[in-house]
């Protein structure tokens, strides 16, 4: 019998979404994984989608250090849904890699404050007061915000029971 062997090699920079699959949390993973991709195209090496279970969502980036003096390869755990209480926006989950493997990357709208909350900021300044009720758009549109990201799950919070069935370890 003739052996094969297989080229293992790491394309790096590399990022490892591990998500657990009695959450149902593949696609979650897949659309960072889609976002992440679509925004740094060809300056990442690869992402993997790692399925494990007991409730885990972590996000791991190994990368090369551009430092001076010799290359150095580093794991970085950017996030871990347990330590830090629910998933990440995309936005975050972008600058967390952009900071790391291409710090002077703009990364758009990304980068700036919602015009939301800049345009509350205005209205909040104690150079004039705002006429009554000219916030009242304002609160309506963050309320009807919330209220379609219930309604569509966009609202990074845990399924319930109701919605997917837990792994017991999953809390």
């Amino acid at each position: 019998m003739e052996s094969t062997t297989h080229d293992a090699s790491v394309h790096l920079p590399r990022i490892a979404i591990t998500f657990c699959t009695q959450c149902k949390w593949m696609l979650r993973a897949a659309y960072f994984g889609q976002e992440l991709l679509s925004t740094f195209g060809t300056s990442i090496g690869e992402i993997a989608l790692i399925p494990a279970t007991g409730g885990l969502f972590t996000v791991h980036l190994t990368y090369n250090t551009t430092t001076e003096g010799p290359v150095e390869t580093r794991e970085v755990l950017l996030w871990d849904r347990k330590a830090e209480g629910g998933f990440p926006e995309t936005k975050i989950l972008k600058r967390l890699v952009r900071d790391h493997i291409q710090p002077e990357k703009d990364l758009g709208h990304s980068d700036r404050p919602s015009s939301k909350v800049a345009k509350a900021t205005e209205s909040s300044a104690p150079t004039s007061s705002p006429a009554p009720g000219a916030n009242d758009a304002l609160v309506a549109t963050a309320s009807a915000a919330e209220s379609s990201s219930a309604i569509m799950g966009d609202n990074n919070s845990e399924p319930t029971k109701a919605d997917a069935k837990e792994c017991e370890d999953c809390t």
